[in-house]
């Protein structure tokens, strides 16, 4: 899968910033033709985000475009003269408050109507679904089993909030007067749950407070702590805390590859199933376990300091 850890969101609207966010170490960058852009700049920056696409250095990265929701008048517009223009450049498709697997359906219909008139490969360009109300909750389980493009699921929290009258206007914290537990711990929970069955990445929404690192990178920590690949960034100041907090550690990617090398050791030469690492007892479960940390650290771009004796 395309390493996710950081996700950074550009108004297409903007050219300049547009420019700056291809030399960001971003792990994907996104150009935004919805809630970041005016109504009344929504064309504009259509043209804008083929230009970028087209004439710009992505080099390493994952390159997506947020449409507009299908609810809007833009939705069809989007994707038509986006991928046109420039789909041999994109990669992803983000699609905003998807409520219903039938609105995925849709936009997979249509990218490949669209790749097939272009000459594109079908089935290249991805689609991730972002999660923004009750409804798509409810129905994310078959949101996420609706398209063989779909990539990752995304929460979207400020327009979730709204959608469940949460009494807060800070996106990102706890809601004031709840003292006990995580009141985002079922949402998460549930979009990882969603994601992992049908072999999805899921991805945490954005922290509002762009100058208080601190503040995105123990947000973001929790939800490494569940499992999530990444999480949106809206400003530079994000990106290094997000690439930070989604990959392992040094000593835990040592380690994982350790247990990787030293079980394949023990049950292929030694034929055992069941054996010690150091103080460590090591099984099947461990080998899974340390496959999702070593995948982690090698898309990082971690080397390994430590090696495996018998």
């Amino acid at each position: 899968m395309r390493s996710r850890r950081s996700i950074l969101a550009v108004p297409a609207s903007n050219p300049r910033f547009l420019e700056k966010a291809q030399t960001l170490p971003a792990d994907e960058v996104f150009l935004d033709l919805e809630d970041s852009v005016a109504p009344l700049a929504k064309e504009e920056a259509r043209g804008n985000a083929v230009t970028a696409l087209r004439e710009g250095d992505w080099s390493g990265k994952t390159v997506a475009v947020r449409v507009n929701d299908l609810t809007t008048q833009w939705t069809y517009r989007d994707v038509i003269e986006v991928v046109e223009g420039a789909g041999d450049r994109l990669d992803c498709l983000i699609m905003p408050k998807v409520q219903d697997p039938t609105e995925v359906v849709w936009l997979d219909t249509l990218l490949t109507q669209i790749e097939k008139t272009m000459g594109y490969e079908v089935g290249r360009i991805g689609i991730e679904a972002q999660i923004e109300n009750a409804r798509g909750l409810v129905n994310v389980d078959a949101i996420a089993g609706s398209s063989p493009r779909l990539e990752a699921l995304v929460f979207g929290p400020a327009d979730f909030m709204a959608s469940i009258n949460m009494r807060t206007l800070v996106v990102g914290e706890q809601p004031p007067g709840y003292t006990e537990g995580d009141a985002y711990h079922y949402i998460l929970m549930r979009l990882l749950m969603a994601a992992r069955s049908h072999d999805l990445q899921v991805i945490d929404g954005p922290y509002l407070q762009i100058k208080d690192v601190e503040g995105y990178r123990r947000v973001a920590a929790r939800a490494a702590a569940l499992g999530f690949d990444g999480k949106w960034v809206l400003h530079p100041l994000q990106v290094d805390a997000a690439n930070e907090v989604f990959s392992p550690s040094q000593e835990d990617y040592d380690h994982a590859e350790l247990i990787l090398e030293a079980y394949e050791h023990y049950t292929t030469v030694e034929r055992r199933g069941a054996v010690m690492l150091g103080d460590e007892m090591i099984d099947e479960a461990s080998r899974k376990m340390a496959l999702v940390v070593a995948a982690k650290g090698r898309a990082a771009g971690l080397g390994r300091t430590k090696t495996f004796t018998p």
